[in-house]
Formats: structure tokens, sequence, C-alpha cells
């Protein structure tokens, strides 16, 4: 069931569906009970690193998606032959998984690494220089072109 309706904003605005998107999907996101478990750190000013919790997870039991705003990871255990362990009590999850996360504009995927059972992605945002403030220098007297007025 979706706790909100958009219906009035999509019919009146143009641009912001992307923002009713968002809204909608973090209402939605915690239903997947958490797991992996993760972390999101700030590094640097435009630096971030995402850390999620993988224990079992071999790199190429392990997909990492960037599309647009959306990184996707999707984490798939290869079958095991079981029929020579008897458990007496099995806590280590075995379950596959799929994690969403909703990028900002301009943030990148800059490289993942899997180590200790924590798979690390770092995210760059990269804003365009026409995006970022400049100053602008106020010229002197005759630094501005001159108008001429002729006479009717």
């Amino acid at each position: 069931m979706r706790p909100f309706d958009f219906a009035p904003l999509y019919r009146s605005t143009i641009g912001f569906d992307r923002l009713a998107h968002l809204i909608d999907n973090l209402a939605t996101n915690g239903e997947d009970g958490g797991y992996p478990p993760y972390n999101i750190e700030r590094l640097a000013e435009n630096s971030y690193r995402i850390t999620m919790a993988v224990a079992g997870f071999a790199r190429d039991e392990i997909a990492i998606e960037a599309k647009e705003t959306a990184l996707c990871v999707r984490g798939e255990k290869k079958p095991v032959e079981e029929a020579e362990r008897e458990y007496l009590h099995r806590g280590i999850a075995q379950r596959g998984f799929e994690r969403r996360f909703q990028l900002a504009d301009y943030v990148e995927v800059s490289g993942a690494d899997l180590k200790d059972g924590l798979l690390h992605i770092d995210l760059t945002r990269n804003i365009p220089e026409r995006m970022k403030p400049r100053s602008i220098a106020i010229g002197g007297e005759g630094a501005a072109p001159k108008l001429e007025t002729h006479a009717a």
C-alpha cells in the first residue's frame, strides 16, 4: 500500500516527478529487513563511502550497477553442496540480497573493494565547472563596451 498519493503533484508540476519517485522509494525502502547492514560515510566535502557487511560472499557473487542516479548492489550466493553438513545452529545468512541507493546529481561511483567481509563502494560528487560558484571581476572605467547613440 502506498502511503502517499502523488497524482496531484504529477498533474500540476513539470520536472518534479523524480522527487516524487524518490520520496515514494524511500517510503517503501524499509521492507527489506535491513539485510545486509550498511554504513554511509562522508570522507570529504565531495567524497563518500558506502560500507556493506557481506560476510560469506565472494567477489564474483556480488554485482554493482550504477545507472543515472541509482546504485544497485546485488549478492547472489552460488549453490553449495550441503549434503555432508549437519548444522546445530545456522545464524550466517546465505540468502541473496538487493540493496538500492538513490544518488544525488553528479555523484558517481569511483571504485569498489571487498576486504574482510566488508564491501566498500567509494562515491565522488563531480560538479561540472559551469555549476560551481565563481567570482566575476568588476572592470574599471573603459572595461564595459560603450553604446553609441545617434541623434535622429
